[in-house]
């Protein structure tokens, strides 16, 4: 009965927070409160468990991505909405599939997890399994410098019961990897020719060269182009179109699919697994596409300076105008230095269109710096947003901190229809 009551409440304080156009926080802080086992109890309904992902870039991607292949395999999946990746966040998810009685309908969660948010919430639900993607330095002010996050990490893969899947590329998440014992360890990486293109945070800083591995993948990115990649799923190369773009995404599938083999392990469909990773589409504000003003527009989340290397590689700087946003609020970081370890000679043809966002000046006087020029800089994001748009009659494509990317978003649905993702 108390189960019953704590269920119809958080339903009733998660209507009246959307109404309202509050987040997904504070339901769950009232259930918290109320019942500290609701999470426990209500995940542990799970035939499959609980998967765990985290790791510093990619893992709302990655998330959708096996929620998609395992929904191919024909089983039923909650997951955390984006914008929710902590405790509190995924209990406010769990109130909108739960029944009045607190019954959870699915076979299994994949959930994705801040780093430090995950410590946490792995002490109180053992994941089942847990996929760790990457360590790069990412909002130091918060996290302190990486070894802060692998411990994280470590935590997070020492808790897992069944099984854990790591980068054999990240040189700190292969260190985990053979910390750990008594439990299936699978990796997933790259061909040796193209480990150039995916810099660890130490080859970026030119602290180390890319150590030779001799760990074996069970999915390894064998070859990729514009659109098209090529795996090898064990021994076997498997070639698909993909929907997603940015070359980091590559090797995000490549978590994806290793982490779906070893769940589904010898009950899986290989042609139905590969047809869905062709058509999975970008998550919300990472490489999501909208059309404005019948002109294609691409939001780019970029947040510390491996995403924003690799997704400054990923596109061609004369196929749209560029604008660029960037926050300092608590969810992006508030130590911006990171900026000066990003490259932007890529942009030094075409320019920037627009530099917005609270550190717009400063962004703009690290283009300087590159002999990048610049068309306008405005910190309010909506004004920005309007000129941006209004003056330039070409496809855009936006590089967007984390906090610009959802204030460019709410006033994108002005101009065209987008998912509701909260």
């Amino acid at each position: 009965m108390r189960k019953t009551h704590t269920t119809l409440l958080g339903k009733s304080v998660r209507h009246i927070s959307r109404l309202r156009g509050g987040g997904s926080a504070l339901p769950g802080l009232v259930v918290e409160k109320l019942d500290k086992d609701f999470l426990s109890h209500t995940l542990s309904q799970l035939p499959l468990g609980v998967v765990v992902i985290s790791g510093t870039n990619g893992k709302t991607t990655t998330t959708k991505m096996v929620t998609e292949l395992l929904k191919s395999q024909g089983l039923s999946v909650f997951t955390n909405p984006t914008g929710s990746n902590f405790k509190r966040g995924v209990i406010s998810a769990l109130l909108d599939k739960v029944d009045r009685q607190g019954k959870l309908d699915a076979d299994i969660a994949v959930l994705e997890l801040d780093e430090a948010h995950a410590v946490h919430f792995v002490r109180e639900v053992p994941p089942t399994y847990s996929l760790l993607i990457n360590v790069m330095r990412d909002q130091l002010d918060r996290f302190g410098e990486i070894d802060t996050t692998t411990k994280m990490l470590q935590l997070i893969a020492n808790a897992t019961k069944k099984g854990v899947v790591l980068n054999r590329e990240d040189p700190q998440t292969l260190g985990i990897g053979k910390k750990l014992s008594n439990i299936d360890t699978n990796y997933f990486g790259l061909e040796p020719e193209l480990r150039h293109l995916f810099p660890s945070d130490d080859e970026l800083r030119g602290e180390v060269k890319k150590p030779t591995i001799n760990i074996g993948a069970d999915v390894t990115v064998k070859a990729f182009s514009s659109g098209e990649a090529t795996f090898l799923l064990g021994k076997k190369a498997v070639s698909t179109k993909l929907n997603i773009t940015g070359i980091y995404n590559v090797l995000n599938a490549a978590a994806a699919l290793s982490l779906v083999r070893e769940i589904m392990e010898s009950k899986i469909d290989e042609t139905k697994l590969i047809e869905t990773l062709s058509n999975v589409k970008p998550a919300f504000g990472r490489g999501e596409k909208m059309i404005v003003n019948g002109q294609e527009l691409e939001l780019v989340l970029v947040k510390n300076p491996s995403g924003f290397r690799l997704g400054l590689k990923s596109f061609s700087a004369t196929d749209a105008a560029t604008m660029i946003a960037i926050n300092d609020n608590y969810a992006d970081g508030r130590d911006m230095s990171w900026l000066w370890d990003v490259e932007f000679d890529s942009l030094r043809e075409t320019g920037v269109r627009m530099v917005s966002g609270m550190r717009a000046y400063d962004m703009a006087l690290r283009l300087q710096y590159d002999k990048v020029k610049y068309d306008f800089v405005d910190t309010d994001l909506k004004k920005a947003l309007d000129t941006f748009i209004n003056e330039t009659g070409r496809p855009k494509r936006i590089f967007c901190s984390y906090t610009a990317m959802l204030t460019l978003r709410k006033e994108l649905q002005n101009y065209a229809e987008l998912e509701r993702v909260l």
